[in-house]
């Protein structure tokens, strides 16, 4: 297939753990990878995410409760999920699910640091939380 490494393994399982938010891929070389539904958002490979070069790329943030409302299949190669915030433009290639679970830990760690720096949160961030009712301007 076009765009696919053959020396990357292929899945033979894919299951969607919503209790525990994991998207579980097993590999046919062996390979299991259980892939939390944040982290496969925040690497989500979308434009929207990754931007259209290098140095392009958005900090997700909020992510910690994001769910996975549905996961479709794209031909014989990928699958495509919709996340519940919306999300649903990331094309998710065997190859890039295998090399997101081999790389799990330093994306995670790099992922957090780059949150840290930014002052940021897993979170719902509150600059995006309407305001308070019944906070007044300090006038009667």
């Amino acid at each position: 297939m076009a765009g696919l490494n053959k020396d990357i393994p292929r899945p033979n399982e894919i299951k969607l753990h919503q209790k525990s938010r994991e998207l579980e891929v097993s590999f046919d070389d062996g390979s299991n990878f259980r892939l939390s539904f944040e982290f496969l958002r925040v690497y989500s490979p979308s434009a929207e995410v990754r931007g259209h070069g290098p140095g392009q790329e958005t900090l997700q943030t909020g992510k910690r409760n994001v769910d996975i409302t549905s996961l479709a299949p794209v031909g014989n190669y990928a699958v495509q999920p919709t996340f519940s915030d919306g999300h649903n433009s990331g094309i998710y290639s065997w190859d890039l699910l295998f090399k997101l679970g081999q790389n799990r830990q330093a994306l995670w760690a790099d992922y957090l640091a780059r949150l840290e720096t930014a002052n940021a949160s897993r979170d719902i961030d509150s600059t995006t939380l309407p305001p308070k009712s019944g906070s007044g301007c300090g006038t009667h």
